[in-house]
This record gives structure tokens, sequence and C-alpha cells, in this order.
């Protein structure tokens, strides 16, 4: 195969290519930073570490050439949503007065990635401090399937990187949908682990409780992979799960008969685009085809909970700012400023009523596993919005972002975002699963199997 045609592979695909001496890290690696500089245009990223990368390559393959393997993703290039402190480089998280804040040691996950042979390419845009908005001087990422749709917030470079063949994973994060929504908008595979599953230690702070960090992938193997080398307790961080880290691809299978997957028809229909609810039911059909069992399920009203998230985002996302914020407002772009306010704004009795909702809510969800395995539902209730229509935010747009993913923040659990399907236009189409908390294995399985039966992870936008 030719190094020209390498860039769209899956990232266990190419480590595998480079293990085995079929082709180098150094070569690879080379070939994606020119592909990034020639697709400068969609602006995925905000720092290139070419330098760095071209050194970590050329380390990898010294390393396999004497016969030291790191693991599967030694030599492979992903990159980081900079929001992830890489010592010597400045961790921007989007914002403009953090174009100088340079990090004087690692994230937790990217020491990890490095110790498993991971080469870094660079750091990948996003909105202003992980919330809604791009700012100058980094501007937005293009969507590489249409250049007016939206990329999805907060990870867009993310999404746009991996989408368009410029690295073969991104490190990413999600606090009410920054995983799943670019997953979503550029057709593909996103894991959110479940809280505490993933270091936060040396990662830029949105809101601490519901802060999930992850990767975002070409297909579920690949997600697997990563989140195998970023997971488990890390001292730096005591919220982090002391529970053991699975091997994800141990299990991985097309047999899904012990799997039972739950329906809930009417909240996934009801307000959500017809071909979206297509998308979804093609999936549960191969699944049963698989051998699941489909259940039907009523999940609990996350209406309140949905409104409930922007107070538990305000507040935390207030405290996490409190050094800059008021003092510096007018540096804020307003939808960060407006959410900053109302953190400042909440009283004590405010919150706390918020958190208890929170529990109650998070409970009834973990009930509903009493009775399933995994959920499936969309992430988007319509097709990728344009930018024009992204421009006039309502509360019609608001629900349809947040009905499908705010929910699985508030209540913690672990979900993969697949594609799964085409609009008449040519955009992707996704679709969820999610699981009760640290099973992300059997999204994986399930999500491997699924992508197995399809090819709707294949496909590529046009150049």
């Amino acid at each position: 195969m030719a190094i020209d045609d390498l860039h769209y592979l899956g990232l266990k695909e190419i480590g595998d290519l480079i293990r085995l001496r079929r082709t180098t890290s150094l070569a690879v690696t080379e070939a994606l930073l020119e592909r990034i500089a020639t697709r400068a245009d969609l602006n995925a990223f905000i720092v290139r570490t070419a330098d760095l990368a071209l050194e970590q390559a050329h380390r990898a393959d010294s390393e396999l050439g004497s016969g030291k393997v790191r693991g599967l993703m030694h030599g492979v290039p992903i990159a980081l949503k900079d929001i992830v402190d890489m010592t010597g480089f400045p961790t921007t998280a989007g914002m403009p007065i953090r174009r100088n804040a340079a990090a004087n040691s690692n994230a937790t996950v990217v020491q990890r990635l490095e110790d498993a042979g991971a080469v870094i390419l660079g750091k990948l845009n996003l909105t202003e401090g992980v919330y809604a908005e791009h700012l100058a001087p980094y501007g937005p990422p293009l969507n590489p399937w249409d250049r007016n749709r939206w990329p999805g917030a907060s990870s867009s470079g993310s999404g746009v990187a991996v989408a368009a063949g410029l690295c073969y994973g991104a490190v990413s994060s999600d606090t009410g949908g920054s995983i799943r929504l670019p997953s979503a908008a550029n057709g593909v595979t996103g894991l959110k682990p479940t809280w505490g599953r993933v270091s936060r230690h040396g990662v830029f702070e949105l809101a601490a409780t519901l802060d999930h960090v992850g990767p975002m992938t070409r297909n579920a193997v690949d997600a697997g992979l990563m989140l195998g080398v970023m997971a488990g307790f890390d001292p730096s961080d005591p919220t982090s799960s002391s529970l053991p880290v699975p091997d994800y691809l141990a299990t991985l299978n097309n047999d899904l008969s012990d799997l039972r997957i739950g329906l809930d028809r009417d909240w996934v229909s009801n307000g959500t685009d017809a071909a979206t609810v297509a998308a979804l039911m093609q999936l549960l059909e191969i699944m049963r085809f698989l051998g699941a069992e489909i259940v039907e399920i009523e999940f609990p009203d996350p209406s309140q909970i949905v409104f409930d998230w922007f107070g538990v985002c305000a507040a935390q996302t207030a405290l996490a700012h409190a050094e800059t914020f008021p003092s510096r407002k007018a540096e804020y772009g307003p939808a960060l400023a407006d959410l900053l306010e109302l953190g400042n704004r909440m009283s004590a009795t405010e919150y706390q009523k918020v958190m208890l909702r929170r529990e109650e809510f998070a409970g009834r969800v973990q009930a509903v596993f009493r009775h399933v395995d995994l959920i499936a539902c969309p992430v988007l209730a319509f097709p990728v919005p344009t930018l024009e229509r992204m421009s006039q935010v309502d509360d019609e747009m608001i629900s349809g972002l947040h009905r499908f993913t705010c929910s699985f923040t508030m209540s913690r659990n672990p979900t993969i975002t697949l594609p799964g399907g085409k609009t008449a236009d040519g955009m992707p189409i996704a679709v969820q699963l999610v699981a009760p908390h640290f099973q992300e294995a059997s999204l994986v399985r399930a999500g491997q199997a699924f992508q197995s039966a399809t090819s709707w992870h294949l496909k590529h936008p046009a150049e």
C-alpha cells in the first residue's frame, strides 16, 4: 500500500503495519504532517508539534527495530484537544487570554500515551474555554463533509482532524456532548467513558464533576484501544477510579446473544428527525440479527435535568475561572461570559436543589440498567445543522443538541457514538449506545459488532 493511501486506515491497522515493519512510524508521521499542512484550510489544529512528532517517530522506529514493543499504539500518530497539558506547549483551551499559557508538565493521559509509544502531531482546535464559541485568533474548524455545516462543539478540531485523515485518533473531552456532538457532525466514533475512568490531571477544567476525558477515533476497536491506554487510577487525580482497567479488545466478537438493548420508542422519536430515527432502528435490527434482545423500556424524563445541566456547569465553571473572571471579563466571548455570570449568581441553596435533582435522575437511569445491558438512542435530534442555523440558537436547537447528551453527562454513564447512516444530502447520521458505569467494554464490543456488519464508519468526506 502506498504511503499516500494510509491516512484513512484505523489506528490499530496502522499500528500493526508499523509494528510488523511494513512501513515506519517516521514515514507515516511525515506523510500526516504534510497532509495537515495541505489541509490547513480546515483549521483543525491550533499548534502543530512537528519537531516533537518526528523525534518521537524516529525513537519508535529505533525501539521497534531493536525488538522493544510498547504496545499496539507504538509509533502511531495522534493529536490532542488543546485542553491537555504537554510540556513546553501552551494549553490555550481556545481562549485568547491563554495563548501563552505554556505547560510545565504532561497531563497524565499524555504521559500514558507517550509511554505507550504514541506520536503527538499537535494540539487541536476547540471552542472558547471548552464551551460554545470559536474565538479569534483561532477561529472555527471547517466540517470536511460540508463547510457550511457545524463541526460540533467543543471538540470541533478533534472531529474534523479524525474525519479528514489528519490523525488516527484524538484525545478529547465531553462535558455536555463535546465528544458525541463532533463525532456525530463529522462521522467518526467517539467514546465518552464513565466519569472517573480517565484521569483529569493536567486537563483544563470546564466543570469538574461533568468533565469526561475520552478518545475520538474512526472505529470502536480504536476507541477501545486508546481508552485502554488512557484509563486507570492516577494518584494525581484522587477522583479517578481505582477499578481495574480491562482489556477492551479481549472479548470482541460478533455474537451479541447475551446483550439486552433497551429502547424507549417515544423518547427517541418524539421531535426527532425521521432519518435519524430510521438510522437508530437500523442499528437495532442489526443488533437483533447479531443475537441481541431488544427490550422496550421507559427512560426517565430528561427535560428538567437537561435544563439543570446549565446550572451545574455554570457554577462549576465559575469556580474554575475565578482567577480571571470577572476581572478580565472584556477578554471573554459572550457565551462563556454569560455562563460564568449565571454561575456567580447562583445561591448555595439553588445549587443544592440542582445537585439533588441530578442525583435522583442518575439513580433513575441506573435503575433502567437492572433490566437491560445497553440503551440505544440518537445523538442529535436532527441532521447536522448549518452554520447559519447555529447562529440563531433557540430553545428548539438547545433541546435537540442536549436531549440525548446532557442526560448521560449528568448521570456519568459511558456512551459510544457510532456513524450509522447518511442524510439525503450526504451528511453523517450518528447513533448512540449507553452502558452502566464502567461497562465500556460492552460499548466497544457492541460497537465493533455493529461496524463489522456496516460500512458507515469507512465513509470519508470528498476532497
